[in-house]
């Protein structure tokens, strides 16, 4: 074999090992994603309130808001793999009922932990059970129920008490008064009397008169001591 054909064999070997060794290569790479994304979420979905299994199939469990998804099995258990170590907010998506979402803190190592999702107080933890365990909290509602006319709205009317205690009043306090024995009659006739006494104030002219004449009092003429024969 002359010189050209042995560097064209070498070269030939050579594209091999190099291939050889990107395949390889790709191949550990493929084999780390693996095994950094081979942890999986378990849990139970229950519906007490509903006989029928079509929640069932009208049910999806959703995690961070959809980028990984499970469906929900006959028994109402669910399974979702595939997922690296992280949190992940874990809900329930159903068009009939309402579920509270949970969040799964993952470790490297593969260790699970569960707790209630408090925007109000994040720092709050609260853990709950693992696997997780979704129940129905109510029913969704998608309309608002129309108002109905009822007889406590048509009482509780300002201008309707404004005018019916008044006359309450009028009507009752005489008849208790009439009811109760004569030292107690006595006694709230003396309350209403004092109620009922008015302090002596001057007169409005009066007072304007004064001030008009710079608060000397108009002299008042005097009776004529004349006798008339």
């Amino acid at each position: 074999m002359d010189d050209a054909g042995l560097q064209q064999f070498y070269q030939i070997i050579l594209c091999f090992l190099v291939f050889g060794l990107s395949c390889f290569g790709n191949a550990t790479e493929i084999i780390d994603t693996l095994d950094k994304t081979n942890f999986r979420i378990d849990g139970k979905v229950y519906v007490s309130s509903s006989k029928d299994k079509d929640w069932v199939s009208n049910t999806r469990v959703l995690v961070e808001g959809g980028k990984y998804r499970g469906f929900v099995r006959n028994d109402g258990s669910f399974s979702i793999s595939g997922l690296p170590s992280g949190s992940f907010l874990v809900e329930v998506a159903n068009p009939t009922y309402l579920f509270e979402p949970l969040r799964v803190d993952i470790t490297s190592t593969g260790k699970m932990r569960a707790r209630k999702v408090n925007l109000l107080q994040p720092t709050k933890l609260q853990t709950v059970q693992y696997p997780l365990e979704f129940r129905e909290r109510n029913k969704a509602s998608y309309f608002q129920q129309r108002e109905q006319w009822r007889i406590t709205d048509f009482l509780f009317n300002p201008m309707v008490l404004t005018m019916v205690l008044p006359l309450l009043l009028i009507m009752v306090l005489p008849k208790m008064m009439n009811a109760a024995d004569p030292e107690t009659r006595k006694e709230m006739q003396q309350q209403m009397n004092v109620l009922n006494q008015k302090p002596n104030m001057p007169d409005m002219s009066e007072m304007i008169t004064n001030f008009l004449s710079g608060g000397k009092k108009p002299a008042k003429p005097k009776p004529s001591s004349k006798r008339v024969k």
